[in-house]
């Protein structure tokens, strides 16, 4: 047992439900089941006197804050938060509602300098920066867990794996923008800050035995200090089904779908796929139907959708049918970087064996080391490097044009050597 897990074994000893004195791990015995937080369920933070008090009370704890965020994707439109939940030493946990508390800046300027443990924090990051909540510092468990080389790093599996707690993920996917939140899903919600602390310092210590450790805080450290991610260029182009559109009239009538249903979206505050799914926007745009009734016999558009809808279907693939030839999308315009690998062997049969010789070399690194590929080393800065190696296939020249697509010094460190071999030797 770790310190971080005797740790969590002391907390355990308190009244509401929580587990037994003793924690153990998954592979002494079967899972605890955490079902409830250890000083219960905080009462949800709704106006501003509230917020001023756990503020006070973040600002006076000690040590670092775990911190996550409930979003309703599928069901709202947007990333936007609809519940966040902290967790900090001295000050127990909160639930803040960030609809009746839309500025959380003074919260998020009470905990300017601490360290924030998140579990994936690339997907809370954006919605938490909307309300004004922005880390300096943090520890990401899930990335941690993926460098440590666990085969699964979901929240509850991790909970599991290494403080040998089961969570309960029963309402990870509801529809957080309800109100008034159910009891069963703000317990919920608080548990899943309720021993983010105890695994960040179990991971902590196992990256450390690894010799990882600081492989992971330059990980974090990239996280925290990358700007926001800047609008997608052409994001219509990302429609499920798109591969199957070749021609660029067709093109054309999945950009007026989808615009036309982004537009209805946002009015109604609603997930863009509850208006209209990818998959009829495709279907349309591969039949380019003449009229309404045509548009009609197509999936997607059947009976259940009134004249009204269809009609404003219609109206967008008629605006697609009549542009001019020099109005139409191109294909492949909003891609940047490199073609798809698929390609390279007839566009450049040279980069396509730099790449495979590349992948391979990625590949054994990866195994040796114990992380997924994507972890060591980006397919894309792999993809870059082989498709315009720098002219001297030395190693300072290949380290500079890694750390130019954004590699970090230790990936920079693990990965320059075999590559200068592999691309040295399909040269």
């Amino acid at each position: 047992m770790t310190d971080a897990q005797e740790t969590a074994a002391d907390l355990r000893t308190t009244t509401g439900g929580g587990p037994p004195d003793d924690v153990v791990s998954s592979s002494d015995g079967p899972p605890i089941p955490l079902l409830e937080p250890r000083e219960g369920i905080p009462p949800v933070v709704t106006d501003a006197e509230a917020l001023a008090r756990v503020v006070a009370a973040f600002a006076a704890g000690t040590g670092p804050v775990a911190v996550d965020a409930e979003r309703a994707s599928g069901y709202r439109y947007g990333q936007r938060a609809y519940l966040v939940q902290l967790r900090r030493e001295g000050a127990g946990s909160a639930l803040v509602d960030p609809v009746g508390c839309p500025d959380l800046s003074s919260l998020g300027e009470a905990l300017s300098g601490t360290e924030w443990i998140l579990h994936a924090a690339t997907q809370d990051l954006p919605c938490l920066r909307e309300i004004g909540m922005v880390p300096t510092s943090l520890f990401d468990t899930e990335l941690a867990g993926r460098l440590a080389g666990f085969p699964r790093v979901g929240l509850g599996a991790m909970v599991e794996s290494v403080l040998g707690y089961a969570l309960e993920k029963g309402h990870s996917a509801v529809d957080w923008s309800t109100r008034p939140l159910p009891e069963p899903w703000l317990r919920y919600a608080a548990l899943d800050v309720e021993l983010l602390v105890d695994l960040r310092d179990a991971l902590e210590e196992e990256l450390e035995r690894q010799g990882k450790l600081e492989w992971a805080r330059q990980e974090f450290d990239a996280i925290a200090a990358a700007p926001p991610a800047p609008p997608r260029k052409d994001p219509w182009r990302r429609t499920s089904g798109m591969h199957k559109v070749r021609r660029r009239r067709q093109m054309a009538v999945v950009r007026e779908l989808w615009e036309s249903r982004d537009r209805i979206a946002q009015r109604r505050d609603v997930s863009p796929g509850k208006v209209l799914g990818d998959a009829a926007i495709v279907e349309a745009a591969l039949a380019l139907p003449a009229n309404a009734q045509s548009l009609s016999a197509l999936p997607g558009y059947g009976q259940r959708m009134g004249r009204r809808q269809l009609e404003q279907w219609m109206a967008a693939v008629d605006r697609a049918r009549a542009l001019p030839e020099s109005e139409l999308p191109q294909p492949g315009a909003g891609a940047a970087g490199p073609p798809p690998p698929r390609s390279w062997a007839d566009k450049d049969p040279a980069a396509a064996a730099r790449l495979s010789a590349a992948r391979a070399a990625v590949s054994a690194i990866a195994e040796e080391l114990n992380l997924p590929q994507e972890n060591l080393i980006t397919p894309d800065t792999v993809r870059r490097l082989c498709w315009e190696p720098p002219q001297r296939l030395e190693a300072d020249a290949v380290a500079q044009a890694l750390a130019g697509y954004g590699a970090r010094p230790w990936q920079v460190e693990q990965v320059t050597p075999a590559l200068v071999t592999a691309l040295a030797a399909t040269a």
